[in-house]
């Protein structure tokens, strides 16, 4: 079978994608989560620039089991170290990045701005990267190593 060529990212990725700022609170990006059914949220700047992610795990791990209440601030709980994507990265780059850093959706930024986000599912569901997909979401799947 002929390899099909590889796809970018800018051709799968959601374009329409929640955000929110430090303005917000946790209990904000709670309600946000729900209403667009996501379990991840960029964080932007007032320029749209990605400066963190906020994902229904940090809530329950940094908020709830740290018994912060919903008006918390989002800087409390998001994650800063983000691994960020590019719209003319391909697939399979970006399968790689997301299992070597153990994460299942990726931030999809031009000149640093927002422009979409790209999910381990929305590869998978794709015939041609089933396996990238598939092996990405293996080695995520793992558990993480102690130091």
């Amino acid at each position: 079978m002929a390899k099909v060529e590889n796809r970018t990212l800018s051709q799968i990725m959601t374009k329409d994608v929640a955000t929110v700022t430090l303005k917000d609170n946790v209990y904000e990006v709670a309600v946000k989560m729900r209403d667009w059914n996501v379990g991840v949220i960029p964080v932007v700047d007032e320029k749209n620039d990605v400066i963190g992610v906020i994902t229904d795990r940090d809530i329950v791990i940094r908020g709830l089991a740290e018994k912060r209440e919903g008006s918390a601030a989002i800087s409390e709980v998001m994650s800063r170290d983000i691994v960020l994507g590019r719209p003319e990265m391909t697939v399979d780059e970006a399968a790689k990045i997301m299992a070597e850093h153990q994460v299942r959706r990726l931030p999809v930024v031009e000149n640093g701005k927002l422009v979409g986000i790209v999910a381990l599912g929305d590869m998978a569901v794709r015939q041609a990267h089933f396996d990238e997909a598939s092996d990405a979401l293996s080695e995520i799947s793992e558990p993480a190593s102690r130091h």
